[in-house]
């Protein structure tokens, strides 16, 4: 058995490449992908070559976490069965080539514990649920508060806004440099952080990727306060000393999230408490990937690109 993947051969040459998946055992599903979201974080970081070694790490490599398909065949032990829409955080079945993350593929193989189940209505807006689950894991941590200052105003800023008062906190401050970027809100207000004269902020939540921000950010920070860091960093990060003890300020750092992130992410989504509409705003077919990441990495108005696979290859 095999399928057509999306292949980054190296930093900036993509190809669509046919490959041999393994063979599936009794735990596993089968899974035809309908459609794959593009990450403007890590994967462009792969893209570019800027990406920080890691286990796993190598060319060549398929990309992708954010992956909904449909089950065409499920294991006796997989606890899946045919026919369920599934999201799908990924795959490890190509053999010599890395997967990582491994879902932009026209068929996977995986676990069926890792193939989660989701309502028809949500469609192609599953592909959000990876991106939803990293905010709610940057924003729910035993002792923390809901941020009041979001930093970026992309699409995991915005799922972060909407994430927050989906909790019930407050309506955020969300800050953004980028005027074709500042349009969207939906229950919150998004400003020019030169704009901002608040020193007052209990937890802020950076998404920007900036390594250069934090001594802003510290700045803005209310006796106590927290930074989170959200966003992917490939830069080393520093900070002036004096002004962080002055606040006792407290930094933390957001790791991948957890399965509960991602099961309370889709119950929020499945149930009308999180609005995932207008997130997606480019879609292209699968036959057109090369400039469908071009795309997503190189123009502001992609908030998130989809790759659909429901074109023949």
């Amino acid at each position: 058995m095999n399928t057509i993947a999306v292949v980054f051969e190296q930093p900036e040459r993509l190809a669509l490449t046919r490959l041999e998946l393994a063979a599936p055992t009794d735990a596993d599903v089968i899974v035809d992908i309908q459609w794959s979201g593009i990450s403007t974080g890590t994967e462009r970081l792969l893209w570019t070559g800027k990406m920080p070694m890691f286990p796993g790490m190598g060319y060549p490599l398929v990309p992708g976490y954010e992956s909904v398909g449909r089950i065409r065949e499920a294991g006796s032990q997989s606890g899946s069965k045919a026919g369920d829409l599934v999201f799908v955080p990924g795959a490890r079945c190509y053999g010599h080539v890395h997967g990582l993350f491994g879902g932009a593929a026209s068929t996977v193989v995986v676990p069926g514990a890792k193939a989660l189940v989701v309502d028809e209505a949500l469609g192609e807006q599953a592909t959000l649920l990876a991106l939803a689950a990293t905010g709610h894991h940057a924003i729910v941590a035993p002792g923390s508060a809901l941020p009041d200052l979001i930093v970026g105003h992309g699409v995991l800023g915005r799922l972060l806004a909407r994430l927050t008062v989906a909790l019930g906190g407050a309506a955020p401050t969300v800050w953004e440099t980028n005027p074709e970027r500042a349009e969207g809100a939906i229950g919150y207000t998004v400003i020019d952080p030169a704009s901002d004269p608040r020193r007052d902020y209990r937890s802020i939540c950076d998404v920007s990727g900036d390594s250069r921000l934090l001594d802003t950010l510290i700045s803005k920070l209310a006796p106590g306060g927290e930074i989170v860091l959200a966003g992917f960093y490939s830069e080393p990060l520093s900070f002036a000393f004096p002004p962080a003890f002055m606040r006792e300020a407290r930094i933390r750092v957001a790791a991948q999230w957890h399965e509960r992130d991602l099961l309370a992410t889709k119950h929020l989504a499945e149930s009308g408490a999180l609005n995932l509409d207008g997130l997606i705003t480019h879609r292209r077919p699968v036959t057109d990937a090369d400039n469908a990441y071009r795309t997503a990495f190189g123009d502001p108005a992609c908030l998130k690109m989809i790759l659909d696979w429901s074109t023949p290859q």
